[in-house]
C-alpha cells in the first residue's frame, strides 16, 4: 500500500499537479505566430461562423472533454468541495489521456445549486466535444445530468452513475457465464441506493434481469412497496412486494450480490444464505463489504469482485469511461445513449473471453490469472485492445441508433486506434 508521504510528493515534486497543456503545431517564427493568431486566426473564425460544424476541423473541439464537478460527493470522502475535489478531476483527466488519448479540462464549479450547476455547463459546453460529470451527490445528479442531455446536443455522462453499471455489467454476464444461469432467472440484491446502485439496478434490468428479481437495499432496509421513509423517485422504480425487510432477509437463496455502500456490511452468514455458486460484487471502497478471503473462508463456489486493485476482477471505470468517450467523439454523437452502453458492456464482456492477452498486460500483472475463469471476469486497464475494440463497438452502437453525426468505415477506425495504442505505448515509454 502507498503512504501519504508517497501520494503528496506524487502530486507536489516538480511541477505541482497532474497536467499541462502543450501546443500541437509549429510555434517557432514569426509566420507561426501570425498564422496561430493574428491575424491568420481569423481565417477559421470565419469558417466556422458560417459553417458550426467546421468547429471540429479547426479546432481541439472534437477531442476535448470536461471533466466537472461540485465536490459532493467525493469517492471515499464525501462531501468535500470543489477546491478539495481538484486532485480527483485531475487523476480523470490523466486517465483519459493515458488510456483513450482524450484531452481534458477539469473545471470544478463552486455550487450546490442544480439550477446553477446546470446553467454554468450549459453556458461553457461550446468549448468542448463531451462533458463527463463527475462526484455529484445523489439525488441531484440524476435531475443534473437528465437536463443537461435534454439541452444539449454533445455526450453528458456522468461517470459514478454508468461506469460502474458498465464495467460490472460486464464481469455480470461473463459470472453468468462460468455458473451456468441466464439473466432471465437470475435474482440479484443490491446495498446502496445512490447514484451507482441505482444506475446498475438500470442496466441489468436492460441486459435482461426482470426488475422483479431485483431487490434494492439502503441504509434503511429494503425498499419495498408501500415504504415512506427515505423515499426518492429512482428508490420507488425498483420498490417490490416482498415480506424481506433487511439485507439478511433479502439475499437469502441470491444468486447474485451488488454492493455499493459500505464496508463490513456482509457476514459469512449472509454468503452461506446465498444460491449455489454465488456471484458477489463488493465494490464499496476504499474496504469492501466483505473481503473475497473472507467469501472464500466460507463459499469455495463463489465468484467475487471488488473496486480494489489487489483483488483479482477489480470492478474499475477506467475500463469504461476513456473508451466510450472516445468512440462517441469520434463519431461526434449527441448523446451517450443506452444502446452505447450496452455495446460496451458486450465488448467488455466478449474481450475478457478472448485468447492472447498481450505480453504487455501479463508484465503489469505478473501474479494474476489472466485466462478467463472466475478470478479474471473483467479486463485488466493496461489491456491495449481496450482502445481498439470498446470505442468501434460504441462507434457502431452510435451510428446504428442514429445519434451520430459523423460517419466512419468501422474497419478503417479500427486501424486508427490502432495507430493510437502504438503512439500512446511510445509516450508512456
Amino acid at each position: 500500500m502507498i503512504t501519504r508521504e508517497q501520494a503528496l510528493a506524487y502530486h507536489s515534486t516538480g511541477r505541482p499537479g497532474k497536467l499541462k497543456i502543450a501546443p500541437t503545431k509549429p510555434f517557432r517564427t514569426q509566420e507561426d505566430l501570425s498564422l496561430a493568431y493574428s491575424p491568420g486566426v481569423a481565417e477559421p473564425c470565419r469558417d466556422i461562423a458560417e459553417n458550426p460544424s467546421d468547429v471540429y476541423k479547426y479546432t481541439a473541439r472534437g477531442n476535448l472533454v470536461a471533466v466537472i464537478s461540485n465536490g459532493t460527493a467525493v469517492l471515499g470522502l464525501g462531501n468535500i468541495g470543489p477546491l478539495a475535489s481538484k486532485p480527483v478531476m485531475e487523476g480523470k483527466a490523466i486517465l483519459f489521456k493515458r488510456f483513450a488519448d482524450v484531452d481534458v479540462f477539469d473545471i470544478e464549479v463552486d455550487t450546490l445549486d442544480v439550477d446553477e450547476l446546470v446553467r454554468t455547463v450549459e453556458l461553457i459546453a461550446p468549448t468542448f466535444g463531451g462533458i463527463n460529470l463527475e462526484d455529484i451527490r445523489a439525488p441531484e445528479c440524476f435531475e443534473v445530468e437528465r437536463r443537461l442531455i435534454e439541452s444539449l446536443d454533445i455526450p453528458v455522462f456522468h461517470d459514478d452513475q454508468h461506469g460502474t453499471a458498465i464495467i460490472s455489467g460486464a464481469a455480470l454476464l461473463n459470472a453468468l457465464e462460468l455458473t451456468g444461469r441466464d439473466l432471465s432467472n437470475t435474482r440479484v440484491v443490491f446495498n446502496g441506493a445512490g447514484a451507482s446502485g441505482i444506475s446498475c439496478a438500470r442496466l441489468y434490468r436492460d441486459l435482461g434481469v426482470p426488475t422483479e428479481n431485483i431487490l434494492i437495499c439502503d441504509s434503511k432496509g429494503v425498499i419495498y412497496s408501500g415504504r415512506e421513509a427515505g423515499m426518492n423517485a429512482q428508490k420507488e422504480e425498483f420498490a417490490q412486494k416482498t415480506s424481506a425487510r433487511t439485507l439478511g432477509d433479502a439475499i437469502k437463496g441470491a444468486d447474485v450480490f451488488v454492493g455499493l455502500s459500505q464496508a463490513g456490511v456482509v457476514t459469512d452468514d449472509m454468503v452461506r444464505s446465498m444460491a449455489d455458486s454465488p456471484v458477489i460484487f463488493a465494490m464499496a471502497n476504499p474496504d469492501p463489504e466483505i473481503t473475497p478471503d473472507q467469501v472464500h473462508s466460507v463459499r469455495s463456489d463463489a465468484i467475487v469482485a471488488t473496486g480494489r486493485s489487489d483483488y483479482p476482477n477489480q470492478v474499475n471505470n477506467v475500463l469504461g469511461f476513456p473508451f466510450i468517450f472516445r468512440g462517441a467523439l469520434d463519431v461526434r454523437a449527441r448523446r451517450i445513449n443506452e444502446e452505447m452502453k450496452l455495446a460496451s458492456v458486450h465488448a467488455l464482456a466478449k474481450l475478457t473471453r478472448t485468447t492472447g492477452v498481450p505480453e504487455v498486460v501479463r508484465e503489469a500483472y505478473p501474479d494474476d490469472v489472466l485466462e478467463f475463469g472466475p478470478a479474471y471476469i473483467i479486463p485488466k486497464p493496461f489491456d491495449p485492445r481496450l482502445l481498439t475494440q470498446v470505442p468501434v463497438a460504441v462507434a457502431e452502437a452510435a451510428m446504428k441508433s442514429g445519434v451520430a453525426q459523423h460517419k466512419v468505415d468501422l474497419d478503417d477506425y479500427g486501424k486508427e486506434l490502432e495507430a493510437r495504442v502504438a503512439e500512446l505505448a511510445s509516450q508512456a515509454g
